[in-house]
């Protein structure tokens, strides 16, 4: 059975809930200190427009300006019916305009602006200014569909008009139709009437409170009778079922128990599941709600769940639970955008296909359009919702004044049950001065008609929005009359106790072996080296790090053919060169050498590898070569040494340079010879040759440029 609950005993909040059963499925809260402007009617003016945006900013009374976009221009505005239409085409800045809010303020956006205007009704909305629209609601299929089809081509509606059938006027008559219209087209008529009358920008219409917009919108035969809580909110919707719907006029009802009434149908904790982030299913699974700026992530944990034999049971059974969950959540949060859903993962493709369409039924009772896509590999399922009001979360303020409301339904609701003796509320200090001042009307109204006390306690450590109400009953042996400061002390040592900071303990390996300690290199101080190197500085040779061995050969190689350039076969750029003769092959500045001169021997001419030989000759002499000492050497050496004692006394500088002497030669070096070294003979390589030969300076400036057969070369 369903029914719509209207709850007004709040003066801060009016709430109304559709359950079917005690089960909710739709709510929606409006609070005294929030305005809405949603489907509000204005007159605005044009503050500024963006050519780079498309769009234009209006200012229609609110702080933030609207944002009207170019495709949301009327036929009226547009100059060319064909072709693109540039803003500053169709708008002035400081040109007044009729605009409706279609989206509320989010954040630092202001309100999404329309000059497509709609006016709603209980049976038709009517488009005064968009001609091209017009149709029946998607929801009435089959012949029904027809037979308002023919209805409405009846219907005498303007050209310059469209009219929509809307989901509840499926099977009305024709009269009822005409009645709808005719009230629309004067609804148009008298907005017109207030455009004329002052200038932007102010209001033209308001859209219905709460209790009259639930009643259109939601009022239809399936639901059996619609209660309220207090006679203010029973005349309204009495009011407005008698003028407009009259057929429904019985189903309104006084309720007057002393539970509260949504407490009656077991609501009020669904409700409050709807401000959590977690939301906890029957089976031991939870789903997690996280709204950002972008997106919704929802994410489904098994937790506890244990409904199935295997894992891939399990997962099917708590995600077509959480498939519902989500669909109820979406509503009663108000969640629009885009929402990303992130299921158990299912190896079964059969089992992703059937949750899907548990998803789609869950949400096809909703009144907004909702697009779902598939589950894709990585286990997410993307989808969209329309965003027919700001979410709960957006509306919901946590300030004191607010927060005490929900305490105090809290305190109703305990109170009202069998058997209590005392409720305890548990609350911050700013929240305990506020609900025992400017509440303290309420909370003996309650007293009184429950014959329960009410303690309200104040814990100092906890914010506005963290509070706990909790029952005792009478037979309770902790239900005694305690003073509200003797259970303030208990709850601040409790809280002490557990805000003081205690140092973790962790459980201590078996095993805990640590490395001995290393010991130190045995060498020499530093002193000992520095003086090792004052006094014998060829034994420091072997404490410097030995340079890596080098290429020389190559390096030798490469100088050369650096050092040489690079002569070419037509080079003429070096200047200041004699021209040689026919017959003479000799290099300029040099004598010609004679056939029978024997003072540099010919040499056959030396190719690329015979050079390469003579160098590694060359350098294989320069190399040490280690002998092993002789033993000539050491008599000899033994010999000298005892003779030079015997004529002369040494001083130690002396001792030093013969015990020198005395020390074994080394491996790299060449022991010295005690014969007489033989004259070496100066051999000359013929580039020295060459070279020696240049410097010498000829004998007359004419010699430059002769011919070898010249006669003056005879004197």
């Amino acid at each position: 059975m369903k029914r719509m609950l209207i709850n007004a005993t709040q003066p801060e909040e009016l709430r109304v809930a559709l359950v079917d059963g005690q089960s909710i499925y739709d709510f929606d809260i409006e609070q005294s200190g929030q305005e809405r402007k949603k489907s509000n009617i204005y007159k605005a003016r044009v503050s500024r427009i963006e050519q780079s945006l498309g769009a234009a900013f209006i200012d229609f009374g609110s702080e933030k300006h609207g944002f009207l976009p170019v495709k949301e221009l009327a036929p009226s505005f547009l100059k060319s019916k064909q072709g693109k239409n540039s803003i500053n085409d169709c708008l002035t800045q400081g040109q007044e305009i009729i605009i409706q809010v279609e989206k509320e303020e989010r954040g630092t956006k202001g309100a999404a602006l329309s000059t497509f205007i709609s006016l709603p009704g209980h049976y038709l909305v009517l488009m005064p200014n968009n001609p091209e629209s017009g149709g029946i609601s998607k929801s009435i299929e089959g012949k029904s569909r027809d037979e308002m089809r023919d209805k409405m081509r009846k219907l005498e509606v303007p050209k310059s008009m469209g009219a929509i059938l809307r989901t509840a006027g499926e099977g009305v008559s024709f009269e009822e139709l005409k009645w709808d219209l005719d009230y629309l087209l004067n609804l148009w008529d008298a907005i017109q009437e207030a455009n004329q009358l002052r200038k932007a920008p102010f209001l033209i219409y308001k859209e219905n409170d709460l209790i009259s917009r639930s009643l259109r919108d939601f009022l239809r035969e399936d639901i059996t009778e619609v209660l309220t809580d207090t006679d203010e909110a029973y005349e309204k919707a009495f009011d407005f079922t008698s003028k407009l719907m009259p057929d429904f006029e019985d189903k309104v009802k006084r309720y007057d128990e002393a539970i509260p009434l949504f407490t009656r149908y077991q609501i009020e904790s669904q409700i409050e599941t709807a401000y959590q982030r977690d939301v906890e299913l029957h089976s031991g699974g939870s789903i997690v709600i996280d709204q950002t700026e972008a997106l919704v992530a929802i994410d489904i944990n098994s937790a506890k769940a244990t409904s199935g034999s295997d894992i891939e049971e399990t997962a099917l059974n708590t995600n077509l639970e959480a498939a519902t969950e989500i669909g109820k959540q979406l509503r009663l949060r108000d969640i629009g955008g885009l929402i990303v859903i992130d299921f158990i993962d299912m190896l079964s493709l059969k089992n992703k296909r059937a949750v899907e369409d548990k998803l789609w039924s869950a949400l096809s009772i909703d009144r907004a359009k909702v697009q779902v896509g598939r589950i894709s590999r990585f286990g997410l399922l993307e989808m969209s919702r329309q965003r027919l009001r700001p979410s709960l979360q957006e509306r919901w303020t946590q300030d004191v004044a607010s927060l005490s409301t929900a305490v105090l339904r809290l305190i109703e609701e305990e109170a009202s049950k069998k058997k209590s003796g005392e409720v305890r509320a548990i609350v911050s200090s700013d929240m305990s001065v506020f609900l025992l001042n400017e509440r303290r009307a309420r909370i003996n109204e309650i007293e009184e008609r429950t014959d329960v006390r009410v303690v309200v306690v104040s814990d100092p450590t906890r914010s506005d929005n963290r509070f706990e109400v909790n029952r005792l009953k009478k037979d309770d042996k902790k239900n005694q009359d305690h003073a509200s400061y003797e259970i303030q002390s208990e709850i601040g040592n409790n809280d002490d106790s557990d805000l003081s900071y205690k140092k973790p303990k962790f459980e201590k390996a078996a095993v805990n072996l640590t490395p001995p300690k290393k010991p130190r290199k045995k060498g020499e101080n530093f002193i000992k080296k520095i003086f090792k190197a004052l006094i014998d500085p060829t034994d420091n040779e072997d404490i410097r790090p030995k340079k890596k061995p080098s290429n020389q050969r190559r390096r030798q190689s490469n100088n050369k053919r650096n050092n040489q350039p690079r002569k070419q076969a037509n080079d003429k750029s070096t200047p200041n060169k004699p021209r040689k003769q026919a017959n003479d092959k000799s290099t300029p500045n040099k004598p010609r050498k004679q056939a029978n001169d024997k003072s540099t021997p010919n040499k056959p001419k030396q190719g690329v590898n015979d050079k390469k030989d003579i160098k590694k000759k060359d350098e294989s002499k320069k190399r040490p070569q280690p002998k092993a000492p002789n033993k000539e050497v050491k008599e000899a050496n033994k010999v000298s040494d005892e003779k030079i004692k015997k004529d002369k006394p040494l001083s130690n500088k002396d001792e030093k340079q013969v015990n020198k002497k005395n020390v074994e030669p080394k491996l790299d070096e060449k022991p010295k010879k005690t014969k007489k070294e033989e004259p070496k003979k100066v051999v000359q390589k013929p580039e020295e040759i060459s070279k020696v030969e240049e410097i010498k300076p000829l004998k007359s400036a004419k010699d430059w440029g002769r011919a070898s057969n010249d006669p003056r070369n005879k004197s």
